[in-house]
């Protein structure tokens, strides 16, 4: 029998009513998205967010950021691409984002929030930075550190950022065959995965160890002096940076893959 017009005026008067109940039921599996009063509206497309943290735009980590970006966006993704040196991010922790550090219900700064929201937003991270000192550059550190703060990263029995992924893309001037290059991995993957993505709830955190990003190969010897070579040029250097950036898509591609398995 066909609906008369009365049972579909019914049906349109009762139809806010069920959606709030329809909602509801949700938010209680799945939670709100929100920090604060702001609830986020997602579209059906999966977020990543590329992070990026040099100081030049002609570098060969913002041209590794770019092309990542493109790659994402060629597997379905939107893209928000955070550049924190373009975007003027400060990286010193100051006592607006945390004004009272045990409350973790506390509000942080205007900034910090809407960075907060950026990194909800995202179902994935790729963070491409140059590595300093066998670690991550300041900008990049001070942002983990003011953004992913007590209260909302970590301190909390269910972590608002659980189930995300991160790949972290270092590039390194040390040469492949450089005996440091073993340390420098372990040093990146006991930091990074350990001590800040999987204790914040990420599911995975991969670190994408880059060498050879110097166009002079240099090493330190076992006296620990200095050695420089000449930089390469022509054809050498075109087939050294070809293989740089096949390595960087290998990376970028892995990741993507193993998402898709995971879902």
């Amino acid at each position: 029998m066909e609906p008369t017009v009365d049972d579909l005026l019914c049906f349109g008067a009762l139809l806010p009513w069920i959606i709030h109940v329809v909602a509801a039921v949700l938010d209680s599996f799945i939670g709100p998205t929100e920090i604060g009063d702001t609830v986020t509206q997602h579209d059906s497309r999966a977020t990543a967010l590329v992070v990026v943290a040099h100081h030049r735009a002609d570098s060969l980590t913002a041209h590794t950021a770019r092309r990542t970006a493109a790659r994402l966006e060629a597997a379905g993704y939107r893209v928000d691409l955070l550049d924190l040196h373009a975007e003027g991010f400060d990286p010193r922790m100051n006592v607006a984002d945390q004004p009272d550090w045990g409350d973790r219900e506390k509000r942080y700064s205007d900034e910090v929030h809407a960075h907060m929201q950026r990194l909800l937003d995202a179902d994935a991270v790729v963070a491409v930075f140059p590595v300093y000192w066998q670690s991550v550059p300041a900008i990049l550190k001070g942002w983990i550190d003011r953004v992913w703060n007590y209260g909302f990263a970590y301190g909390r029995s269910k972590p608002r950022l659980a189930g995300k992924r991160i790949l972290w893309l270092g590039l390194a001037g040390a040469a492949a065959d450089d005996p440091v290059v073993e340390g420098m991995q372990t040093v990146l993957e006991t930091n990074l995965s350990e001590g800040i993505a999987y204790y914040c709830g990420f599911s995975r955190s991969t670190v994408g160890l880059l060498t050879d990003a110097e166009e002079r190969p240099q090493r330190v010897d076992a006296e620990g002096n200095l050695l420089v070579g000449d930089a390469v040029t022509g054809a050498e250097r075109e087939a050294q940076y070809a293989a740089f950036d096949r390595r960087a898509r290998e990376f970028v591609e892995k990741f993507v893959a193993e998402e898709v398995v995971a879902a």
